[in-house]
């Protein structure tokens, strides 16, 4: 918080005090040295002396106002007149005291402050939950290996352990994520999702740890991080393996410091975070090529999730493809044919369970309110079915075999257009452009 007062015993007290009573505190001697502060760093509270040389308390107030909506206000005044604190309250203060006010008066007002933070932050949280979910997906699946992923979210929830989930692209390691939040003690406050392969590499550290105004070319509003509004709960850090090099030190100091500084701030700010990451990336070949952090690797990974792909939990596919018909139709009967039921498990699914997503979506137009029946898959499916016969038959081949025919058959459906392309993969743009430039690669050593 800033203290600005031009009384030298009022300073020296405050500066004394209100350490002892949890807070970190910047004492400015009058209005232009606070307006000063308030130009390097953003406050979660300022308190003002109404009348001070230089600027006065309702002017500091809307300098701050203007720079940091969010900041909270206080006046701190020794004339006791209605229309005072009717001024302030109008030009943004949070509330007023009157000189000569207790430290026991000082330290309410500022509970109820962070009181109102906390409430205006679990609000933000919420609309951030709402406007990406509509109704909460939740895992499927009986088999071994499923059961075995159950076990481990329900012993590790309960602790503040950074988790690591491992598999492959759509395979549902956000839902994952979801179920550790919610069997945590963190599960009434904010769970935030972030896929860090979508976000541009010039706007992540805004995004993660938020920035103030003027802080660069097209910052034009004070902006709260998502690591604030995920404070007391969750962050889910997904595709942890494409954040750059750059970013990557700077998420280890926070997550060792449990600090954050927004761009253009010189004070940290303290977060209550609890860190889940996800990748599909071989963490560890990417230390040894240097593309990523080994200090970073291992803060993250010290509890790990492994996600089966679907095609090694074949026999989860009719239940999974019935939830997703179910929340297709909202309540209507989710019928599959036995036909229908055939085809989907001889599916290679390289896209895993985002692309059956997918195809049940697909299928659910086609057959109206009718059971779906095999005629109402995608029409690549049979053929890509027959191509998984034949491996059967001639052999195992790679995993980067079967997912680059999958990627040039989807080349092929779109013409070549690669973004949607990544849609109907039910991957990133950024995912296909480096599988296309690794297996480029490849084929130059080869």
């Amino acid at each position: 918080m800033l203290f600005a007062d031009d009384e030298r015993s009022l300073q020296e007290l405050m500066k004394l005090e209100l350490p002892r009573l949890g807070h970190r505190v910047t004492v400015c001697p009058d209005g232009l040295t606070a307006v000063a502060a308030l130009e390097k760093t953003t406050y979660d509270c300022i308190i003002v002396d109404l009348d001070m040389p230089g600027k006065d308390g309702i002017g500091v107030i809307a300098h701050c106002k203007e720079h940091s909506p969010e900041t909270e206000a206080v006046v701190l005044t020794g004339k006791s007149s209605m229309d005072t604190a009717i001024a302030a309250l109008r030009h943004g203060a949070f509330d007023y005291l009157t000189k000569p006010c207790k430290l026991i008066e000082i330290q309410a007002l500022l509970k109820r402050v962070a009181e109102k933070r906390q409430l205006t932050q679990k609000c933000r949280a919420l609309t951030h939950q709402v406007r990406r979910l509509v109704g909460k997906p939740r895992l499927i699946g009986d088999t071994p290996s499923m059961r075995k992923v159950r076990l481990l979210i329900e012993k590790v929830a309960p602790t503040n352990s950074t988790v690591m989930i491992l598999g492959e692209t759509g395979t549902g390691k956000e839902l994952v994520a979801q179920a550790l939040h919610d069997l945590s003690d963190r599960a009434e406050n904010p769970f935030v999702a972030i896929n860090c392969g979508a976000l541009p590499e010039t706007l992540i550290e805004s995004e993660l740890f938020g920035h103030r105004k003027g802080a660069f070319t097209g910052a034009d509003d004070h902006r709260v991080g998502l690591f604030e509004v995920a404070h007391g709960g969750t962050i889910f850090l997904d595709e942890i393996g494409e954040l750059p090099k750059a970013m990557q030190a700077k998420l280890l100091r926070v997550l060792e410091s449990g600090e954050i500084r927004r761009v253009g701030e010189n004070k940290s700010t303290t977060v209550d975070v609890r860190v889940v990451c996800a990748t599909h990336r071989d963490l560890p070949e990417m230390v040894a090529n240097e593309e990523f952090r080994e200090d970073l690797m291992y803060r993250i990974n010290t509890f790990e999730i492994h996600l089966p792909p679907l095609r090694e939990r074949i026999e989860d596919i009719p239940d999974l493809a019935r939830y997703l018909l179910s929340r297709h139709r909202r309540g209507g009967q989710a019928e599959l044919a036995e036909d229908a039921i055939e085809s989907l498990r001889g599916h290679i699914w390289p896209g895993n369970v985002r692309e059956l997503a997918n195809v049940i979506e697909h299928a659910t137009i086609l057959c109206d309110s009718g059971p779906i029946r095999r005629e109402h898959l995608p029409q690549h499916f049979d053929s890509r079915q027959l191509q998984g016969a034949a491996r059967n038959r001639r052999g195992a081949v790679s995993l980067r075999d079967l997912e680059m025919e999958a990627i040039h058959d989807a080349l092929e459906r779109t013409d070549g257009n690669k973004p949607q392309a990544a849609e109907q993969l039910g991957i990133s743009l950024k995912t296909l452009y480096n599988k296309l430039n690794q297996a480029t690669n490849l084929e130059q050593s080869a």
